[in-house]
C-alpha cells in the first residue's frame, strides 16, 4: 500500500470511529444494553487505528514540509538540517507503516471475550490424568501472571492424582485472543510416577478453549433445558455426597450437556453450568462460520482442530516443541511453571503473518 491508500483506509476507519463515538452517547442506544455493549466494544477496538491515522497523517505532513524546505531553502545549514530530519522521519514512516499493516488485519471479534477452558486426560491412563493436572497448574500460574481470574467449574479427579477432566472459566482482558492458541492435543514424554523400570512413556491430554458466550450471544429458553441434580463427588468437605447440589444441564434441541459440582450452592452450580452450556452452543455456531472461511481453516496456528497434536513436553531432554511453528525451547520447567509468553507470542506473530499475506494476496 502506498501513502494515499493507507491514509484513505485509515481515514475511513477514523470516520467510522467518530460515528460509533456518537452512537455510544445516544440515549436510545444507552437504553438498549445489547447495542450499547456492541458499540462500546467496537469503539475500543477502533481507537488504536484512529490514533494511528492521526499520527501517520502528521508524520506525512512533516515529511512534506521537510521536502519543501530542501527544495526551496537557500540557507545551506538550514537545508542540511532539513535533510537530516527527512531521513529520520522517513525511517519512522517505514516503521509506522509496518505497524499499520498489522492494525489493518481484520480482528477476530471473539478475541476480546473471556474463555472457558476444558482439559481432558487422553491416552495414557493414570499418567494422562496426572499430566492434565500439570497442564491445569501451568495455566493457573500463567493466568496469575497475567492478572486474570480463574474460577473452577467442574472437576473429575484421577485415581492417582490430576484430573480425568477439569473445566474452568478465565476472565480478564483479551483472554480468548491469547488462550485460543492452547487448544489441541498436548503430548508428554517422561518416566511416569507409576513406572517401576524407568521407561519413558508417552501420554496425552486435550485442551479445549471456548470463547465465553454472553447472554445476548446465545438465547437459551428454560423450556429447552433438562435440569438434573445429583450428589457432588471428590474433594469438597462434609457436604460432598450428602446434598444434591451438583447440577447437570441438557440443552434438548442440540443435546449439548454441561455440569457443575464445584459449589455447595445449587444456584451457583446452575449459573456456572449455564455459562459453560451457553459457550458450548455458541462454539457450535462459531465453528460453522470458521468452516466457511477457507483461509482460517488452512491456518495451522489457530485452526481449532481438537485432534491436532500441537505441542510436546519432553522431560528427558528438558524441551518443549510447538509443532505448528516448529518452535523448540529448552526451558521445560519454566514453561510448566507458567512461562508461556514466548510460545504464545511466537504463535501470535505467525498467525498475523498468515493473515497479512492473505490480505496482500486478496488486495
Amino acid at each position: 500500500m502506498n501513502e494515499q491508500e493507507i491514509l484513505s483506509k485509515l481515514g475511513a476507519i477514523k470516520d467510522h470511529y467518530l460515528e460509533v463515538g456518537k452512537m455510544i452517547i445516544d440515549p436510545e442506544v444507552i437504553s438498549d444494553t445489547k447495542r450499547y455493549v456492541k458499540f462500546t466494544k467496537e469503539y475500543k477496538e477502533l481507537e488504536p487505528v484512529a490514533k494511528a491515522y492521526d499520527a501517520y497523517k502528521i508524520l506525512c505532513e512533516n515529511i512534506d514540509n521537510a521536502k519543501e524546505i530542501i527544495q526551496n531553502e537557500s540557507d545551506a545549514d538550514f537545508k542540511e538540517m532539513a535533510k537530516e530530519e527527512l531521513n529520520e522521519l522517513q525511517g519512522q514512516k517505514e516503521g509506522m507503516e509496518e505497524e499499520i499493516k498489522i492494525l489493518l488485519i481484520p480482528k477476530d471479534p471473539e478475541d476480546a471475550k473471556n474463555a472457558v477452558i476444558e482439559i481432558r486426560g487422553g491416552t495414557g491412563g493414570d499418567e494422562a490424568a496426572i499430566f492434565a493436572g500439570d497442564l491445569y497448574r501451568m495455566y493457573s500460574k500463567y493466568i496469575e501472571t497475567k492478572g486474570w481470574s480463574l474460577e473452577l467449574v467442574d472437576a473429575n479427579y484421577g485415581s492417582s492424582g490430576g484430573f480425568k477432566e477439569v473445566i474452568f472459566n478465565v476472565t480478564g482482558h483479551n483472554v480468548y485472543g491469547i488462550m485460543k492458541y492452547e487448544g489441541g492435543v498436548h503430548r508428554v514424554q517422561r518416566v511416569p510416577q507409576t513406572e517401576t523400570q524407568g521407561r519413558v512413556h508417552t501420554s496425552a491430554a486435550t485442551v479445549i478453549v471456548l470463547p465465553e458466550a454472553e447472554e445476548f450471544d446465545v438465547e437459551i429458553k428454560e423450556s429447552d433445558l433438562r435440569v438434573d441434580s445429583y450428589c457432588s463427588s471428590g474433594p469438597g468437605g462434609q457436604s460432598v455426597n450428602t446434598t444434591y447440589s451438583a447440577i447437570r444441564l441438557t440443552h434438548i434441541p442440540t443435546g449439548v450437556v454441561a455440569q457443575c459440582q464445584d459449589q455447595k450452592s445449587k444456584l451457583k452450580n446452575y449459573d456456572k453450568a449455564l455459562s459453560v452450556l451457553r459457550s458450548r452452543i455458541y462454539e457450535i455456531e462459531l465453528q460453522k462460520k470458521l468452516a466457511q472461511d477457507a483461509e482460517k481453516r488452512k491456518s495451522m496456528v489457530s485452526s481449532g482442530d481438537r485432534s491436532a497434536k500441537i505441542r510436546t513436553y519432553n522431560y528427558p531432554q528438558g524441551r518443549v516443541t510447538d509443532h505448528r511453528i516448529n518452535l523448540t525451547l529448552y526451558n521445560l520447567q519454566g514453561v510448566i511453571d507458567g512461562d508461556l509468553d514466548e510460545i504464545i507470542e511466537a504463535l501470535r506473530v505467525a498467525e498475523n503473518a498468515e493473515k497479512l499475506q492473505a490480505s496482500i494476496e486478496n488486495s
